[in-house]
């Protein structure tokens, strides 16, 4: 459940400072459950960065990112009742800000323009070991340069972990179109990437 990370004292073992770390996250999300500021506002702290990052990965823009923020916080501690303390917080708190992130595409229709998976065949992907030579930062700007659709599914898909399935269910899509918009947003980075 580690939400706060391990910060090692003096004659203490690791697994000690593991269960110290996890007996303060359990405490806060009680206490924030009750509606306790402080531990809301601990949580916050503690999850918006990594959150934020999220976000960004999704929409492309920091100001949408901001407010999927915002709106995933509210979510959060709205829903906050429904974690049951088994499995990771983080974890949990992550799918809210994913899902969050592809309601605000959904709403602003990002898939409209996207072709099905036959017509982007003729794609054809170049050398995979460009991307070697390239940073994680340089490699997440990149990703948030991508049209909207081939951002979405390539992090749902590449990132996240979904399966095409799962991705046409969340986003109204069909399969093919999901592989589509993959291989498209592959071939994309590695034009991008070969330029650099």
């Amino acid at each position: 459940m580690q939400l706060f990370g391990n910060k090692k004292h003096l004659n203490t073992t690791e697994d000690e400072n593991r269960q110290s770390a996890d007996a303060r996250a359990r405490y806060l999300i009680d206490q924030a459950k009750k509606g306790d500021r402080r531990s809301q506002k601990a949580i916050f702290d503690a999850l918006s960065p990594k959150m934020f990052a999220v976000c960004l990965r999704y929409m492309g823009d920091r100001d949408a990112a901001q407010d999927v923020l915002q709106d995933g916080f509210v979510t959060l501690f709205t829903k906050l009742d429904s974690f049951e303390g088994s499995g990771s917080f983080e974890g949990w708190a992550r799918k809210i800000f994913v899902n969050t992130a592809l309601m605000s595409l959904r709403k602003n229709d990002v898939l409209k323009d996207s072709e099905d998976v036959d017509t982007a065949w003729n794609v054809v992907a170049d050398t995979p070991s460009a991307i070697q030579n390239v940073s994680y930062n340089e490699l997440m700007k990149i990703i948030s340069e991508l049209p909207p659709g081939f951002r979405t599914v390539f992090n749902m898909y590449v990132i996240e972990g979904y399966s095409h399935k799962e991705i046409a269910e969340s986003l109204g899509i069909s399969e093919n179109t999901s592989r589509s918009q993959l291989q498209r947003a592959r071939v994309m980075l590695q034009e991008k990437i070969k330029k650099m």
